[in-house]
């Protein structure tokens, strides 16, 4: 599903433009599209103790917040003024922008400077569709391996997502899926697709929000019967339920925005 939202305006922040985290529970919207700042807290982070550490933080902390829409399409990313809120150089900021852009998530343009991207639901589809190419990928490679080294993970996963579905407790299951998905491609044994297919799903999750509660059961059983059979060893037949299995979620997405 797409975000939009309206973009900060003014060369330099003022007041209401600063480029924040919403407090728990979100935050609200300036009549003039600013961001509130009595209903939003500034982007924090500790001292990280070198470059890569610092990037890393960053980096993690505005796809995260972009992933969950607490950062709108359209918004702006002030270098100064998020250097400012985590207490870095501009330098982790300026690199952290050029890879969100590599993501998709930000995109950067001559004197507006970088701001949120937006996702539409064909971009979503299409990385749905690339999504399942790597997965069926992944669950072929694993099954060559019959899971290992990550076999007792796979069990693990799945047992605990099993539980966590008998129990009816929701909250526990997005990073269960999101678990299990990627024991699996650490078991391909191929690190780039495994890295792709990161990627691709934070890309997913960014346009896409699963009714969990209408498939705890068969999503579960999905993803037993493909752990099965990538522990037995079966690459075809791990290939095959793990299409099946990825392609129930384009059927939904297809019927919830009448994409065609």
């Amino acid at each position: 599903m797409g975000r939009s939202g309206p973009a900060l305006v003014g060369t330099r922040p003022g007041p209401a433009d600063r480029c924040v985290l919403p407090r728990d529970g979100g935050g609200h919207t300036g009549e003039d599209g600013g961001v509130n700042p009595t209903s939003r807290k500034e982007l924090v982070a500790e001292p990280a103790p070198n470059a890569e550490s610092q990037h890393r933080s960053v980096l993690d902390s505005l796809r995260n917040s972009i992933i969950t829409g607490e950062l709108a399409a359209g918004t702006r990313l002030i270098e100064d003024v998020i250097a400012e809120q985590f207490g870095v150089s501009r330098v982790p900021i300026r690199e952290a922008l050029r890879q969100l852009e590599s993501e998709g998530f930000v995109t950067s343009e001559r004197y507006r400077g970088a701001t949120v991207s937006s996702t539409s639901t064909r971009d979503t589809l299409e990385l749905m569709q690339v999504r399942r190419g790597l997965e069926v990928l992944a669950a072929r490679q694993a099954a060559e391996f019959r899971g290992e080294p990550y076999d007792a993970e796979l069990r693990s996963v799945v047992a605990r997502g099993q539980e966590a579905g008998r129990q009816h407790q929701v909250d526990r299951l997005p990073p269960l899926i999101m678990e299990f998905h990627e024991v699996v491609a650490k078991a391909s044994g191929n690190r780039q697709l495994q890295q792709m297919l990161h990627r691709v799903l934070q890309r997913i999750a960014w346009g896409f929000e699963m009714d969990i509660e209408d498939r705890i059961d068969s999503s579960w059983a999905d993803h037993s019967a493909v752990a099965l059979a990538i522990l037995s060893g079966s690459p075809v037949q791990a290939g095959y339920l793990m299409d099946e299995h990825i392609h129930k979620d384009e059927v939904i997405y297809r019927r919830k925005t009448d994409i065609s």
